[in-house]
């Protein structure tokens, strides 16, 4: 990914800090879009200097779009989009809020149209790119208790393919991850470490988005590859 300039969204959290090192490892540039000074700060004190350097933070709502095409329209070049935002809830369907169903499908599927959207506009105009999206092992293994989260990641994952299919004939390629448990901090307090030895760590899914946003990944188009771990 030498040279490369990669927008990765959801770049400061468990997930997005392994990639966005991953990225700067490969010798890519990275614009970041974040929300609060916290998030910038946590992310700059475990990148060395001389990859910091190549991050770029920009203040963005990736729910609104006036903000998304402003992020997108102020890069120059644009050769992947990583879009990693994304939340987790969970509910018996009978008892879950219209509310929060909207808002696990704001966060999770309506950012990735509008990032998609926008990304697609800029990489067109050079008939190159590469989108990674991530959906989730529940999209295509739905379980109870977690409806709004399997309905809405099934989303990417429709939308992502969609965008394959379109992009049929171009140097611009479409695909998704579908991790099942990550093996992050927040997973750990909520889940207990038991079984965290079987998750997926951050760094393994992390090579994967890479090699799917990066050059080699040419003849992948509309996948939905597994990474499982041994759960």
């Amino acid at each position: 990914m030498q040279g490369q300039q990669v927008l990765i969204t959801g770049g400061t959290g468990g997930l997005g800090t392994a990639v966005t090192r991953a990225v700067l490892e490969q010798g890519a540039a990275v614009t970041l879009p974040y929300r609060q000074a916290r998030d910038m700060e946590r992310l700059l004190a475990v990148l060395p200097p001389a990859e910091a350097e190549r991050v770029t933070f920009k203040q963005a709502d990736l729910t609104d779009e006036a903000a998304v095409a402003d992020l997108i329209g102020e890069m120059a070049q644009l050769d992947a989009l990583i879009h990693l935002v994304g939340g987790f809830s969970m509910g018996p369907t009978a008892e879950y809020s219209y509310a929060d169903w909207q808002g696990a499908f704001e966060l999770n599927l309506h950012t990735t149209f509008l990032l998609c959207k926008h990304s697609l506009k800029k990489m067109q105009a050079r008939n190159y790119g590469r989108i990674v999206t991530v959906g989730s092992r529940g999209a295509v293994e739905p379980v109870g208790q977690l409806a709004a989260y399997c309905a809405s990641k099934a989303g990417v994952v429709a939308l992502t393919k969609a965008i394959a299919d379109e992009m049929k004939g171009t140097n611009i390629t479409a695909n998704i991850v579908l991790p099942s448990v990550i093996d992050t901090p927040t997973n750990r307090r909520a889940m207990g470490e038991e079984n965290a030895s079987q998750w997926v760590t951050p760094a393994s899914l992390a090579q994967v988005i890479c090699f799917l946003a990066s050059a080699a990944a040419k003849d992948i188009r509309g996948a939905a590859i597994p990474v499982y771990g041994n759960v």
